[in-house]
């Protein structure tokens, strides 16, 4: 019998599935400055939705922290206790100074933030199933697995969210992860490694980090991307393999690890796809879901440039521009007329994929 959580609680009707806790921000004394991550990167999302009037804080869910019993669903009691070794979390946060850091200051500065994000994507899986559709603003820690960090990757929680589904939500029993984030998720990949209602899409540059080859064997569909890939060859790669794989298995959920470290410029990613770019790959993994009626989870995941909060704002508004996300369709599911009409008009977008 599954323990009780409070991550499971329904959210306000009132709500946009859209998941967030100022909690998620990491400021700390600028060490945050140390990494190239923009650690206030999710705030910023919020206030550019705020600002656009898309949302009010009224309006969103907020998440709460995954507790140590939440955890634990996944992770072992052994790799939960090595975070309590300042040394062991500043390697995974890769910011060398956190290892000089009192293990209670690292706890609440920088891993109860990532637990929040945590949390908040075990959240938005039950929300997407409830509404149809979910974005956690924060979360797709897609190199964490059971027993291990890195990469900025503390707590596993598109594991968590999948499993915690499997266990609770009557009617869920395959999930699909596409992974578009620049690296190869292979925190996840090692968790489903065995698991076959686990289908893993995984589009990543082959050249940087993990290069982890044995989780590369759970991947179901695997796109090596090169250096320098730009917006039309991605874009068509992303819609025929987004495509092939919904084709192949119909999930009961899709879990979208939404990377915007694909973005030219990026100093970890290596790929070069435009604002534009990104904008349009979130539009086509959206239509693909929607118009099979399967619920999307997307988290941010990578992206480390100070102008990714802005292009995740208006991925966002795109999404809602056209239809793909809104408050009706969120409880009214896919009886929507405009939701139709979308379904029609995705149809016959994909047969010839616009990029424009």
């Amino acid at each position: 019998r599954p323990h009780r959580t409070e991550l499971y609680e329904d959210a306000p009707s009132a709500c946009w599935p859209i998941v967030y806790s100022p909690d998620y921000n990491i400021t700390f004394m600028g060490l945050e400055k140390l990494h190239p991550f923009d650690a206030g990167k999710w705030g910023k999302v919020i206030n550019f939705l705020k600002e656009e009037k898309l949302i009010a804080d009224d309006l969103i869910v907020q998440a709460r922290e995954a507790t140590d019993e939440d955890l634990l669903v996944v992770h072992t009691r052994r790799y939960l206790n090595k975070l309590k070794w300042s040394f062991v979390v500043a390697t995974i946060t890769e910011i060398p100074p956190v290892a000089f850091l009192p293990n209670f200051v690292v706890q609440r500065k920088v891993l109860k933030p990532l637990r929040t994000q945590t949390g908040g994507t075990i959240m938005a899986g039950k929300l997407a199933v409830d509404r149809g559709w979910a974005i956690n603003v924060g979360g797709g820690f897609h190199h964490c697995s059971s027993d291990k960090g890195g990469g900025f990757c503390a707590y596993a929680d598109i594991t968590l969210a999948v499993k915690f589904l499997f266990e609770r939500v009557q009617g869920v029993s395959k999930a699909t992860i596409i992974d578009l984030d620049a690296h190869q998720g292979n925190g996840h990949e090692r968790d489903f490694m065995d698991d076959h209602r686990v289908y893993i899409m995984d589009a990543y540059n082959r050249y940087i980090y993990p290069g982890d080859g044995f989780a590369k064997r759970a991947i179901k569909r695997k796109v090596e991307l090169e250096w320098g890939t730009e917006d039309t060859e991605y874009l068509q790669k992303v819609h025929t393999h987004v495509e092939g794989a919904l084709n192949e298995l119909k999930p009961d959920i899709i879990i979208y690890n939404a990377g915007t470290d694909i973005l030219d410029g990026d100093p970890l990613g290596g790929l070069a796809i435009s604002p534009q770019g990104i904008v349009k790959r979130d539009e086509v993994v959206f239509k693909a879901a929607r118009s099979r009626r399967i619920p999307i989870l997307m988290v941010t995941s990578g992206g480390y440039q100070k102008r990714t909060a802005r292009i995740i704002a208006d991925s966002i508004l795109n999404l809602h521009n056209l239809g793909l996300i809104d408050k009706e369709l969120a409880t009214g599911g896919a009886e929507n007329p405009k939701v139709e009409q979308m379904i029609r008009d995705s149809a016959r977008d994909l047969t010839n994929l616009s990029l424009q």
